[in-house]
């Protein structure tokens, strides 16, 4: 019999298990594709496959025989494009459209800002909530052409970074991409965000090179595999919230190298398949973004790990793996020192210079400044529920909602104007929270009852002028309303006491007939006009008192901090 000596065997064992951690062996247990996880509406159809590392397809012979040394910065173009130059569409000095561009449409997500609405009932509800929290898994979003280069973003990997996920969906939410692609991944680890700790089943990023079939994590891991391996996929930065300020030298306890924060990361000056030197593109990336400090002491630099050279735990992240797998990757890290929305801007500084060094011409619709950032977090924020008969505003809202009709027996099919929003059930009572990444913006006391779907919409007179208003809209009121009785149907009108004959249709309403405790909002405003066909919920819209029936609906002020960021 061969024995073989316990020292040797752990020796052996540890060897076995470093050369497959670098680059060369994904650790997995290998189980059949399986289906996506109860409750991921943001990923459709069947999960993923198993994937193996594997390089990139070998160039054609024609490539190969032109191939050359790594460049400085190579282009980075995906291999049916290796002839056209992103440089072709001349990109304006800050990567944006010129200001005698054409106005252009506004992003899927959200209002351009400084639009004023004039009436909901023109813009169809799901155009203005695109996105379904995956309660497991994750959402991606694409924008762009489909032609040239493809950058990932992926932002949320630990969930106690508000900097990167945030950044992330203001990606998602609010940029249109007019040449190039981008595919944004805001919230890979949102159990994370929702809790507000690193990592609800220990830290996924550490579980790339090495994931066992029983871990929690196994079918979000498996899936973004997927994606970073993706032909299309020409970039991948990933958004982190770090420690300090990464320094080459030490400087103090909060500044040296061992810290993370206001760091470019590569795993390795170079990479050869295929040729691209990640060294020189974060020297650029650098540069660029150090001409747009909010405070000196705010620099970056770059942080070279050198994973192949024994970092064993960098070796299990994802960046590693995309590398691995040939595709050019950077972790990109804002200070936690700083505020919130100073990281988002940070971040979202260096994923523009990574947008305009690879010809992805973009807009925005807010200034990107923190003050810019801050708004465009905080601005058109809403939730709907049950094919939009539930719908909550949430600027400025109360935090507790009471009596909110939840359907008998059904788990709410949630839909958000933003990435982050959430409808999230308490653990310890019968209550939900709607969440903003790792904020709760209310708590909501449901009424459960029948629903009927019978009703589409709902006929009003607002300040003497007739209106049609879809169900789950909202609609500007300067002086009274009066909800139009349809047969068969009666409305409750949240706070108002005005009821005749067991219906508030037909009945002149003011500002003044509502008690402000009922309202949805702080500023009192905002109610709900429920409608019911028997003791069946139908549906509701809401009414917003205003002094102008144009008037924007915004939100207000109160800084990412103070909110629980």
């Amino acid at each position: 019999m061969l024995r073989l000596h316990w020292p040797f065997f752990a020796l052996l064992m540890a060897f076995t298990f470093s050369a497959g951690v670098f680059c060369g062996i994904s650790w997995e247990s290998r189980l059949p594709s399986e289906p996506p996880l109860p409750g991921d509406v943001s990923m459709p159809g069947p999960g993923y496959p198993e994937q193996k590392p594997a390089h990139l397809p070998a160039l054609a012979e024609e490539e190969r025989a032109t191939a050359q040394a790594p460049s400085p910065i190579p282009p980075l173009q995906t291999p049916k494009e290796r002839e056209i130059k992103p440089a072709s569409i001349p990109p304006t000095p800050s990567g944006e459209t010129p200001k005698n561009a054409p106005p252009p449409p506004p992003p899927s997500g959200g209002r351009k800002a400084g639009s004023k609405l004039t009436s909901f009932a023109a813009h169809p509800l799901e155009e203005s909530l695109p996105f379904k929290p995956a309660s497991s898994g994750f959402t991606l979003r694409k924008l762009g052409t489909g032609n040239g280069p493809t950058l990932l973003i992926i932002g949320g990997i630990q969930g106690d970074e508000p900097g990167g996920f945030s950044a992330a969906s203001l990606i998602a939410s609010h940029y249109t991409i007019l040449s190039g692609s981008i595919w944004v991944v805001p919230d890979l680890n949102f159990a994370s965000i929702l809790e507000r700790t690193r990592g609800a089943y220990g830290d996924m990023n550490r579980k790339f090179a090495f994931i066992t079939a029983d871990d929690p994590e196994y079918d979000t891991i498996t899936r973004i595999k997927g994606i970073l391996l993706d032909e299309h996929v020409s970039l991948v930065l990933n958004l982190h919230d770090g420690s300090g300020f990464y320094r080459p030298t030490w400087e103090d306890a909060l500044r040296n190298p061992k810290r993370w924060g206001q760091s470019v990361i590569i795993d390795q000056e170079e990479m050869q398949a295929p040729p691209f030197s990640l060294h020189a593109t974060a020297s650029l990336i650098e540069e660029e973004v150090n001409k747009t400090l909010l405070n000196p002491n705010h620099r970056y630099h770059i942080y070279n790990t050198y994973t192949a050279a024994g970092n064993t735990e960098m070796a299990k992240t994802l960046s590693y793996f995309a590398v691995c797998n040939g595709k050019p990757a950077f972790g990109i890290e804002a200070s936690k020192e700083i505020a919130p929305e100073d990281r988002a801007y940070y971040h979202l500084q260096i994923i523009e210079a990574f947008m305009r060094q690879n010809g992805i011409r973009f807009e925005r619709d807010f200034s990107l400044t923190p003050q810019g950032v801050l708004g465009a977090l905080n601005s058109h924020l809403k939730v709907s529920a049950y094919s939009n008969k539930l719908v909550l505003h949430l600027d400025n809202i109360r935090p507790a909602i009471r009596m909110l009709p939840f359907k008998k027996g059904a788990v709410p099919d949630v839909r958000a104007s933003k990435p982050l929003l959430a409808l999230v059930p308490e653990k310890a009572s019968t209550d939900w929270r709607v969440a903003y990444g790792n904020r709760t913006l209310t708590r909501v006391t449901p009424s459960f009852v029948d629903y009927d779907h019978s009703l589409d919409s709902l006929d009003l007179n607002v300040d003497g002028n007739p209106h049609t208003v879809r169900i789950g809209e909202i609609i500007p009121v300067k002086h009274f309303f009066m909800v139009r009785h349809k047969p068969g149907y009666r409305v409750n009108a949240i706070g108002a006491q005005k009821e005749k004959n067991g219906t508030e249709a037909e009945i002149v309403l003011k500002r003044s007939d509502f008690l402000p405790r009922f309202s949805l909002d702080l500023d009192a405003t905002t109610y709900r006009v429920e409608v019911y066909k028997g003791n069946a919920f139908a549906g509701m819209v809401l009414v917003r008192f205003a002094k102008d029936r144009n008037e924007p609906l915004t939100a207000t002020g109160g800084s990412e901090s103070a909110l629980g960021f």
